[in-house]
């Protein structure tokens, strides 16, 4: 996502959780923004900055206007996995389990792939 800090955009990488790929045409990928959106677009937000990757994006919790960690909703409405890879945080991973179980959002899929998985498989498509 990105957010105006100071009237200048700053990219923002969600902490402990990846959604589906909107670029590479992911099942999924347009939901999960359209679910960012409505949970961000044009409010003020808190940031809660945690680090920075490898393309200076800044890795962040991020609460809502309504009050709501965008991070762990994006999670329980089924728009995102939570990333093992880079967190250990059990509520993502009760309220992935809960979004699996309960079969909303991406777990509707019989077999969603992980983003990460699918950043792979398309580099392989593509050369």
């Amino acid at each position: 996502m990105e957010i105006l800090k100071d009237g200048k955009p700053v990219k923002v990488r969600l902490a402990h959780i990846d959604c589906p790929e909107k670029r590479g045409r992911q099942p999924f990928g347009n939901a999960a923004k359209a679910a960012l959106s409505n949970l961000c677009f044009n409010q003020q937000v808190t940031v809660f900055p945690q680090n920075y990757d490898r393309y200076r994006r800044l890795i962040a919790v991020v609460r809502n206007a309504r009050g709501q960690i965008v991070n762990q909703e994006m999670v329980r409405m089924g728009m995102a996995w939570h990333f093992k890879k880079y967190s250990s945080d059990e509520l993502y991973t009760r309220l992935e389990i809960k979004a699996r179980d309960s079969r909303i959002g991406l777990w509707q899929d019989a077999h969603p792939v992980a983003p990460w998985q699918w950043r792979k498989q398309k580099y392989k498509r593509t050369g």
